[in-house]
């Protein structure tokens, strides 16, 4: 088996690349946590068998799911409130 240094070496080409597409596909947000806080999101990450990034986008993606459909339900029960 190879050490690890010698199995992960990208060429400058391609890390150039991998910035590039990154940069055109992708927006970054930076995160602060309170100190220890990290941890325990990366711990909880790991449990769910998914990355910091994946588990933090599924997060924000339910939530707002979440959350756009009480805001449905309560537009659709003041429409109904409104009709009688």
């Amino acid at each position: 088996m190879l050490p690890i240094s010698e199995t992960t070496k990208v060429s400058k080409a391609q890390q150039k690349a991998v910035h590039k597409y990154v940069k055109n596909n992708y927006d970054r947000i930076e995160l602060t946590v309170p100190k220890g806080h990290k941890a325990e999101i990366k711990a909880h990450a790991d449990s769910q068998e998914e990355s910091v990034n994946g588990f933090i986008n599924r997060a924000i993606d339910e939530t707002m799911e979440r959350d756009n459909s009480a805001l449905q339900e309560n537009t659709n029960a003041h429409n109904s409130e409104s009709k009688e």
